[in-house]
């Protein structure tokens, strides 16, 4: 009987972590620049197919240093793009109201998914998890795949240091005001656009990472950007717009909700989790977590 319940809650866990990792960029950028990156699934995309170059280049992924150092290489190519992106088009946005960053991100995303077409084609291609993530752990009849348990500590992790920094460390402190106070903070002598430069490199960064990493939890196609992206936005605005730790939250709030819902209610399975954010929304439009502040 317990099965049935903490079934639902791993297997939810695992989903959060997923679009949790997918997300932190996303969530990065717009609390901090205000820019809504909706081509942020299509570099995430990109991410994933880097890592997939990779992965064919030097013939497998199967131990973890090489499964993590291509994650990383997948994550600095990102990085770089990011530069290209933030000089070019954020920089631009934030001259312009809010509303225009979505066009203008939208048209990225169809670029994005133009030049994947271009340079890998549409075939559909997978990799295999590295041979440590290979296995199951069994506890009674619950069933829980090692990559699956590893997703959930790095998302855990990976939300523990963030929160850790922005919350803890001086550059944590400044970024909280120039979130806040952008004008105020140039005034005071904070290079503030080479500071959003930095923070769009790093979100690609994280981009480009979780690309690298959730690569073998799904087959990548040209259409893997819009995979994740409505539920990154999902939890972004129930989470409270631009806060790490509401998006954190919402994560694993709407993802165990859906994956119970998809367990009782199998004929419309992922419906739960937009049903959820519908009713989050109406309880708590603010979010769960104000998003004025990191």
């Amino acid at each position: 009987m317990l099965t049935y319940v903490l079934s639902p809650v791993f297997n939810g866990l695992f989903s959060a972590m997923v679009v949790f990792l997918f997300a932190t960029g996303l969530t990065l950028i717009f609390g901090i620049l205000r820019v809504l990156n909706f081509a942020h699934g299509g570099f995430f995309m990109i991410g994933a197919y880097i890592a997939f170059s990779l992965v064919s280049l030097f013939g497998s992924a199967e131990s973890m240093l090489s499964y993590v150092l291509i994650s990383v290489a997948s994550g600095l190519a990102l990085g770089a793009i990011g530069l290209v992106v933030e000089r070019f088009v954020f920089r631009p946005l934030l001259k312009v109201d809010e509303a225009y960053s979505l066009i203008a991100t939208y048209a990225l995303l169809l670029i994005t998914e133009g030049a994947v077409k271009a340079i890998w084609g549409v075939s559909f291609y997978s990799v295999a998890a590295p041979s440590a993530l290979a296995g199951i752990h069994i506890v009674g009849d619950l069933f829980m795949p090692t990559y699956a348990i590893f997703i959930i500590v790095l998302g855990v992790v990976c939300y523990l240091f963030l929160e850790w920094a922005l919350q803890r460390t001086e550059t944590g402190k400044l970024t909280q005001s120039i979130a806040s106070d952008p004008w105020m903070a140039q005034m005071l002598g904070v290079n503030v656009p080479q500071f959003y430069m930095w923070i769009v490199v790093f979100g690609f960064f994280l981009a480009g990472i979780a690309g690298g990493l959730l690569l073998p939890n799904q087959t990548i196609s040209p259409n893997l950007a819009s995979t994740f992206v409505v539920q990154a936005f999902g939890v972004l605005i129930v989470g409270g717009m631009g806060n790490i730790r509401g998006t954190f939250l919402a994560a694993i709030l709407l993802c165990v909700i859906d994956s119970f819902g998809s367990v009782y209610f199998s004929e419309i399975p992922g419906m739960f989790f937009y049903i959820a954010m519908v009713i989050m929304l109406l309880l708590r439009p603010e979010g769960l977590v104000k998003g004025t502040q990191l």
